[in-house]
């Protein structure tokens, strides 16, 4: 194993595996996905405007407690947490 990256778990050391066992195609439209996906990073990563809120102390402490937990700024969450809601990869769940 390559001691410069480590997996992030079982699932992504199985999946380093599998690469190295030559089990991948590549897909028959492969160009054009890597175009799809180059344009949904960049719209993602796009920032042309500004907002302003207004949130509890409380809030913002947790809110910047967790973007520290990822490893991110504390406005990149708020964006990502967002932009997942919008789209439908964020939903709210009962407990």
């Amino acid at each position: 194993m390559n001691k410069i990256y480590e997996p992030l778990d079982s699932e992504e050391n199985e999946l380093i595996e599998s690469i190295r066992r030559d089990e991948w195609e590549e897909a028959k439209d492969a160009r054009k996905l890597k175009k799809q996906a180059l344009e949904y990073a960049e719209a993602t990563v796009k920032k042309d405007k500004r907002m302003n809120i207004r949130i509890s102390e409380r809030d913002l402490k947790n809110l910047k407690r967790k973007a520290l937990e990822e490893g991110i700024p504390y406005q990149t969450m708020v964006s990502m947490v967002l932009h997942k809601y919008l789209t439908g990869r964020l939903s709210e769940h009962s407990s």
